[in-house]
Formats: structure tokens, C-alpha cells, sequence
């Protein structure tokens, strides 16, 4: 008894072991590789080095790349058969957002636009260029006519996000394209990016507590540059409200309890559309900044989506059929009612004849003897040929 006691009580633990064991995060599904061994003829030398350590991928701003979401980083070194070689280094971020944010972090204003990934830039031997939710810096050794071919071909068969994970953030559809310095729009998420990117504004103000998304560029206008600086809160109320703390420490003569100073700001302008906030700083004009936030409009759009089916309730095919078969059931139905009518009449008339429904040889049809009444008004018709004619 006591033996099969123990038995039992090892039996329960190794399960609940193995329950654990399987629940646990560290084993869940591995994320697949980001780079592969082969692309356009670049071959991988050596062992891919991986890690989930943002330092490994930027020592200097690692506390920055994790507040964009990073995951995991994989370096390579690949060489063509000329003899050059690519260092590339991609990070992973949880979605296209935090990729996104990061390339606007890294991205200078001398670098020239590249057609490579979702966005993309160069400098001499460096390509920068996004994909999905995977940033990518690459560096030749030697670049060649061919070099953005072979790196397009390598965003081809980097990894896709699921879901809405590969989309970037609305708001930056909301930043106006005239006047726009290149490569000047930045993308924040919190504290430590919006101070990055040179924001007029203090994280204290924005208040990312709130979840709000922060975009920023720089535009050219008459009075010089200006900054232009867009935060999406999630509703037009938390927006509004924080629209009057920003006013109030811009209008405020020195700090005060509760509310957190504009310091280094400069004048700025600023407006609500839905949950938008726009501010427009720099040395520029009450009409400039004015033209400048008037391009800054919500619309707000409600999309629904619904599943369609292709099953036999919801195909065209089986509804033509049902509307035949339809057409023949009334077509009958109108048959059988008018036998059925026609029928009763001369069943009555032969059983019940009378004033009502007429003998059963009396004659349904009415009949104009137009020969005979024609035979009758001919001048050779005996009963007008002894008649007299009436003169005038």
C-alpha cells in the first residue's frame, strides 16, 4: 500500500513538472532567424552571431532601442564571389512601429533615399532601410551597380510581422508634405527618444502615461525653419485636456506646482484636431506657423470589416437556383388555381343551373354576326329594293 502511495505521488509530480515545464515562457515558440545564409550571391562566412541584448546592438542607446521594443539582434558577415564582403547587422522589434522609430532615430539628413525594404537610406558604403518589424544597417567593403539589387533581395526573405504588428502608426499620415525638410521626421514612443530627437516640448508635458505616439519633422517656411511636432493621444478628450497644460506652462511667468516648465522652447504654436496636438516651434511667424498647423487636419474614418462566407447560404449560384425553383412553384400554383376555377364554374352551371350560373349549353362567348348583318344593308337585299330613296 504504501509503496503504490509513493508511486502515485511521483506519477503527480513528474506531471505537474512537465505541466510547468511546458507553460513556461522560455519555451515558447523560438523566433525564426532574421538573416539568411545565402542571398543575390552573397555568401555567409562563418557563424551568424545572435543575442536579445540590445547593447549588442547599439551600446550607446541600448536603453533607447528597448523602449522601441527591441527583441533580438543577429550580425553576419557575408562575402560575394568578387571577393568583397557586408557586415550587416539587423535588430527585431515587437512591430513595424518600434523598427520604424529606430531607422528615424539613425537616419541622418544627408543620407539619399534608397528603394530598399519599406524605407530606405545611404551614406558612401553604408545602407540603412527598414522592413517590417527588422532594422537593417548594412556596410560594404565595396559597393557595386548591383549592391541595392542584392539588398532588396535580401528584404524580400527577411521575416514578416503578424497581424497589425507590420503597421506603422497612423499619425505619421497626418504630417504635411509641403515644406518638408528630407529626412528630418522622427518617431518617439517615450521619454527617452522624444529627448533624442531634439522635442520642443519636455516628456513631463507630453505625458506618456497616456500612450500618446509622438512624430516630428522640420519644414522650411518664409521666416526660416520651424519644427513641427504632432502627439496623438488615444481620445479628443485626453487631448484637449492635455492641450490646456501645455498652454498653461507656456503662458505660466515662472514654474509652478503641478505644472511642468517649457524650458529651451522658444515660442511655439500649438492646436487641437480630434486627438491630434499640433505645435509648431521656431523662429517663424503668427501667419507661417498658422499656414503650418491649418495642414494639420484629422478626419476621422470608421472602417468595418466583416468576414464573407462562400458556403450555401451565402452563394449566388444556390440563390439563381432558388429563384427558378421559385418561378416554378408559382407558375404551378397559378396553373392549379385556374384549372380549379375553370373547373367549379362547369361543375356548378351542370348541377345548379339557373339565373346565376347559366344553363350548361348556354354559350360563354359573345359573338358579332358581322356577315349576316352585312348580307342584311347590301342594295340587293329583298327587304330594301320596293323602299322609296329620300332626295335632299
Amino acid at each position: 500500500m504504501h509503496s503504490s502511495r509513493f508511486l502515485l505521488k511521483v506519477v503527480v509530480r513528474v506531471f505537474l513538472a512537465s505541466v510547468a515545464l511546458a507553460a513556461s515562457p522560455n519555451n515558447s515558440p523560438a523566433e525564426p532567424p532574421i538573416l539568411p545564409k545565402q542571398f543575390a550571391g552573397w555568401q555567409l562566412q562563418g557563424a551568424s552571431q545572435a543575442s536579445k541584448n540590445p547593447a549588442a546592438a547599439d551600446p550607446t542607446n541600448a536603453a533607447l532601442l528597448k523602449e522601441y521594443g527591441f527583441t533580438d539582434v543577429e550580425s553576419s558577415t557575408y562575402r560575394s564571389d568578387d571577393g568583397r564582403t557586408l557586415k550587416i547587422r539587423a535588430a527585431r522589434f515587437t512591430d513595424a512601429s518600434g523598427a520604424f522609430g529606430a531607422y528615424s532615430f539613425y537616419l541622418q539628413p544627408e543620407m539619399a533615399r534608397e528603394q530598399i525594404g519599406d524605407q530606405g537610406a545611404s551614406l558612401n558604403q553604408r545602407v540603412l532601410f527598414y522592413r517590417g518589424h527588422i532594422l537593417v544597417d548594412a556596410g560594404f567593403s565595396q559597393l557595386s551597380v548591383m549592391s541595392a539589387a542584392a539588398l532588396r533581395e535580401l528584404a524580400g526573405v527577411l521575416p514578416r510581422p503578424n497581424g497589425n504588428a507590420g503597421n506603422l502608426p497612423p499619425i505619421l499620415a497626418f504630417m504635411p508634405h509641403h515644406g518638408y525638410s528630407a529626412n528630418t521626421e522622427k518617431y518617439a514612443e517615450g521619454p527617452l527618444a522624444l529627448a533624442a530627437i531634439g522635442s520642443p516640448l519636455p516628456a513631463d508635458l507630453v505625458d506618456f502615461s497616456a500612450n500618446p505616439e509622438v512624430v516630428l519633422g522640420q519644414y522650411s517656411t518664409s521666416g526660416g525653419g520651424a519644427t513641427l511636432m504632432l502627439i496623438e493621444y488615444p481620445t479628443p478628450a485626453l487631448a484637449a485636456e492635455h492641450l490646456r497644460r501645455i498652454d498653461a506652462a507656456q503662458h505660466a511667468p515662472q514654474p509652478q506646482a503641478g505644472i511642468a516648465a517649457v524650458e529651451n522652447a522658444g515660442p511655439f504654436f500649438d492646436k487641437r484636431t480630434g486627438p491630434i496636438v499640433a505645435i509648431a516651434a521656431g523662429p517663424l511667424s503668427q501667419s507661417d506657423a498658422q499656414t503650418l498647423l491649418g495642414a494639420v487636419n484629422y478626419d476621422a474614418s470608421v472602417t468595418w470589416n466583416e468576414n464573407t462566407y462562400f458556403d450555401k447560404k451565402n452563394n449566388v449560384a444556390n440563390l439563381l437556383v432558388n429563384i427558378i425553383l421559385l418561378c416554378i412553384i408559382v407558375g404551378a400554383i397559378s396553373l392549379a388555381a385556374g384549372v380549379a376555377f375553370g373547373g367549379a364554374r362547369v361543375l356548378l352551371r351542370r348541377y345548379f343551373p339557373g339565373p346565376i350560373f347559366g344553363s350548361s349549353d348556354q354559350t360563354e362567348f359573345i359573338s358579332l354576326d358581322l356577315a349576316e348583318t352585312a348580307a342584311q344593308d347590301s342594295p340587293s337585299h329583298p327587304s330594301g329594293a320596293g323602299e322609296p330613296s329620300q332626295g335632299s
